[in-house]
């Protein structure tokens, strides 16, 4: 069986749930996510 090693939600309808699920925890843990790209926050932003 081939790795694959990838981001990706294989269930298009999970999407949704693992996006709020991220939100959530982010703001729990008190890192203030914006929508779309997130890369750029430094690690002092992140907390």
């Amino acid at each position: 069986m081939a790795s694959s090693k990838s981001n990706r939600v294989e269930v298009p309808e999970a999407k949704e749930a693992m996006d709020r699920f991220k939100t959530e925890v982010a703001s729990e843990l008190g890192v203030n996510l914006k929508e779309g790209y997130n890369g750029d926050l430094t690690s002092k932003d992140d907390g």
